[in-house]
């Protein structure tokens, strides 16, 4: 009787775990920062050049280390997943929901995708979900809820109602680019594509702003915000977020991406003067400990 073939390893998610924590404190930090930008900014205007500025700087990047190239046949479904999805649609109605909605509600809303990215890993990748990882995506909605905060909106507000909308949708868009990313992985390195994507969204964003904001724009003020943002939070925290949605478990990528809008929250109280009440220090505490039980399981 033949022994049975030994099962392949599972492949190890400390690397992707590292790389979410790098894309918290990038991404966490840019819903403030974009929220203070937007006293001197238009919203579309100031998505388009984060997208224009983070192609140029990893198209640059890319050129200086001799890596630039077009994207192969077998890269393109992922670009255009990553390009109009994450980089387009998302910055689209994140952008203008934040000019509506407080910056660390911004955060939380728009990177809640437990509720989109659990079911449709299920369905669409055939992946399995262990009870441990249920009841940490259970407890990590619990604690976005908690943040959110529900009691304390205004929902007979129209623009309150719009905006919340458009950043469940922006969370939609996320979770579909992730997904694309997964069932169609790209053959070059997910660093290489940066530019097309990036420059994808562009794309996506300069036409409706020049047909939203005509006469909108960046003030010399907000400058230094956009040029911190292009440059720097959103190619790096872009990556690190793809890398890691890529690698891990679904259950497990929508929970720790939680610690995002966590850190947001935090971030947004410190420096926009936004509340921290019970709430933010209960809905933190369930998101830190989802994160933990999604570890173990």
């Amino acid at each position: 009787m033949s022994a049975a073939a030994p099962q392949p390893a599972p492949t190890p998610m400390g690397p992707a775990l590292r790389l979410v924590l790098v894309a918290v404190v990038l991404f966490g930090g840019a819903w403030p920062v974009t929220k203070a930008a937007l006293a001197d900014a238009t919203p579309l205007w100031f998505g388009t050049s984060r997208a224009a500025l983070a192609a140029l700087v990893a198209a640059l990047l890319l050129a200086f280390l001799g890596r630039l190239h077009l994207p192969r046949r077998q890269d393109m479904r992922a670009v255009i997943g990553l390009g109009v999805f994450q980089l387009g649609c998302f910055f689209v109605l994140t952008h203008l929901a934040v000019a509506l909605v407080p910056a660390g509600r911004t955060a939380v809303l728009s990177n809640v995708i437990a509720y989109w990215l659990i079911p449709l890993s299920v369905l669409l990748l055939g992946e399995r979900v262990s009870a441990r990882r249920w009841i940490a995506a259970g407890i990590s909605l619990a604690g976005a809820a908690v943040l959110i905060g529900p009691w304390a909106v205004d929902w007979g507000d129209r623009d309150v109602l719009l905006g919340h909308g458009m950043l469940v949708l922006a969370s939609l868009a996320w979770t579909l680019a992730i997904i694309a990313s997964r069932r169609w992985p790209p053959r070059s390195p997910v660093l290489e594509l940066l530019p097309w994507c990036f420059g994808l969204g562009t794309l996506v964003l300069g036409p409706l702003a020049l047909l939203l904001e005509p006469q909108g724009g960046i003030g010399t003020p907000s400058w230094p915000h956009a040029l911190f943002i292009g440059l720097f939070a959103a190619p790096i925290g872009t990556f690190c977020v793809i890398e890691a949605g890529r690698r891990l478990p679904g259950a497990v990528a929508s929970v720790w991406l939680l610690l995002i809008p966590a850190f947001g929250v935090f971030v947004s109280a410190l420096w926009l003067g936004e509340p921290i009440g019970w709430d933010v220090i209960v809905g933190g505490v369930l998101v830190v400990i989802s994160v933990l039980v999604a570890a173990r399981g």
